[in-house]
């Protein structure tokens, strides 16, 4: 379907990608803050802009203005409702529903962008600023697709711009404390891993939504799709539930893997998965017979990937459980003693112990629990991050490219969210004819493809509308 856009955006298109592509040729971005007339001290101020700034947005802006350093400039939302309240907080802060025309007007008032949006703009959102040499801060999942994920990592080491993926549990002390633990050894050699979460708590595993609705007079849906096919408006999507949608979503998988396995690529010698399966209930219509909703993820699912260690000791076993679906209770676990946190956790089980940290790596303890008072805890060894996640990039920004480091920079983000957006593969390939259920698929990282059901590589990299490229790196 053939979709007239504005004048407006087709101008904002054009400016922006004219700008972004002198910047692009360049032989070397130069960041504002590096330049003479916009030089940021550590005693000046810090200029951010929003896209995305309703829910997670607000209070991710709200977090940064905690720093008296910080000034919030710009604030870009496809939904006027949305904004609403981080328009009142920030009065100051100019205004735009595209980020493409305000990257293009305030290129040069702005030092970095955060960007909270649905999953499926997140990738082009944060290229186009990184590109102008702006720092950024990406919610997670870091990308929509596998294919985008590895493409921010190059271009965050290209562009030289500080970068931090909102996972904020990736900068605390339980994960830390965690490593520590893993480090000295109490462990031994941890050959499997089961990770689990409450989530979804938003509709899953339910047909494509129907019915003709009104676009809203205060919503740009065609800026909301952005490189994603054209559908008509429906509220189903709006604001919150396109996360199950695979158009714009990723998903259980998508939206907690990142808080909830991250200790495990910060503890274990890894990096991609070598095989993938999964499990997924059957769907059923009135009838009776079986449905299946291909453009939807499922209410629940189990995935299990194969890593082979980096220091070629063997392999690891991962598995993913959500939808309130959980792995077997350890041995070791006293009667009434928590299995985690009620929103999910991680069980480490190594040749020697076994340990189980809460969601976000949180409150690290071995089992049976009894260890914790027998056993001498090892000293502190990994610095921690007293002033936080949001802060911690906030700083860095501040002090300038290669001063400091984020915790969940690009670098360690992007292949991180790769690895885990592998686990979708298997799912979206569910229900492909030929797949007939559970198959296991190979995964070769270097190729960045699936090698024996060439099907499911559609999923690697996702096609994008027109005027929605991401440009090569």
């Amino acid at each position: 379907m053939t979709v007239k856009k504005s004048n407006t955006n087709d101008a904002s298109r054009r400016n922006f990608i004219k700008s972004a592509s002198i910047v692009a040729g360049s032989f070397m971005i130069v960041p504002r803050h590096v330049l003479g007339k916009g030089f940021i001290a550590p005693s000046d101020k810090l200029n951010i802009a929003g896209i995305g700034v309703g829910g997670k947005g607000e209070s991710d802006l709200s977090e940064f203005a905690k720093n008296p350093k910080v000034n919030i400039v710009g604030l870009c939302d496809v939904d006027d409702r949305q904004a609403a309240t981080s328009r009142k907080r920030f009065p100051k802060a100019k205004y735009y529903k595209d980020f493409r025309e305000m990257l293009d007007k305030e290129k040069n008032n702005i030092d970095a962008c955060s960007i909270s949006t649905p999953d499926h703009i997140h990738a082009i959102a944060t290229i186009s600023a990184m590109q102008l040499g702006k720092h950024v801060y990406t919610q997670k999942p870091l990308t929509h697709d596998i294919h985008e994920a590895r493409l921010l990592a190059t271009a965050a080491k290209r562009f030289k711009v500080i970068t931090q993926m909102g996972n904020q549990g990736g900068s605390s002390d339980g994960v830390r404390q965690a490593m520590e633990i893993h480090n000295a050894g109490l462990l031994g050699d941890v050959h499997t891993v089961q990770v689990w979460t409450n989530r979804p708590i938003w509709p899953q595993g339910l047909p494509t939504p129907s019915g003709k609705f009104e676009t809203p007079k205060d919503v740009d849906w065609d800026l909301w799709l952005g490189p994603a096919k054209y559908r008509d408006y429906n509220p189903a999507y709006m604001p919150w539930n396109w996360r199950g949608f695979n158009a714009f979503g990723t998903g259980a998988l998508g939206d907690m893997a990142c808080h909830m396995m991250d200790p495990v690529f910060r503890l274990l010698p890894i990096d991609f998965p070598t095989e993938v399966e999964c499990s997924i209930p059957t769907s059923w219509s009135p009838d009776g017979k079986e449905a299946k909703y291909p453009e939807g993820f499922p209410a629940a699912s189990i995935i299990h990937l194969k890593y082979p260690r980096k220091d070629n000791k063997g392999t690891i076993d991962v598995s993913w459980y959500d939808g309130g679906l959980l792995p077997k209770l350890p041995d070791e676990l006293l009667p009434g003693e928590a299995f985690g946190a009620s929103d999910g956790g991680a069980l480490f089980i190594g040749t020697k112990s076994k340990m189980i940290v809460d969601c976000y790596g949180a409150n690290p303890r071995l089992l049976p629990s009894k260890l914790m008072k027998t056993t001498t805890m090892p000293k502190q060894t990994i610095a921690r991050v007293p002033e936080g996640h949001y802060q911690q990039w906030v700083n860095a920004c501040l002090e300038g490219y290669g001063k400091s480091k984020t915790s969940s920079n690009f670098e360690y983000a992007g292949p991180f969210t790769e690895s885990i957006l592998i686990g979708n593969l298997a799912i979206r390939s569910w229900n492909i004819e030929g797949n007939a259920g559970r198959k296991r698929l190979l995964w070769d990282a270097k190729a960045m493809k699936i090698t024996n059901f060439d099907e499911a590589n559609q999923f690697v990299k996702l096609p994008r509308r027109e005027g929605w490229e991401l440009p090569n790196i």
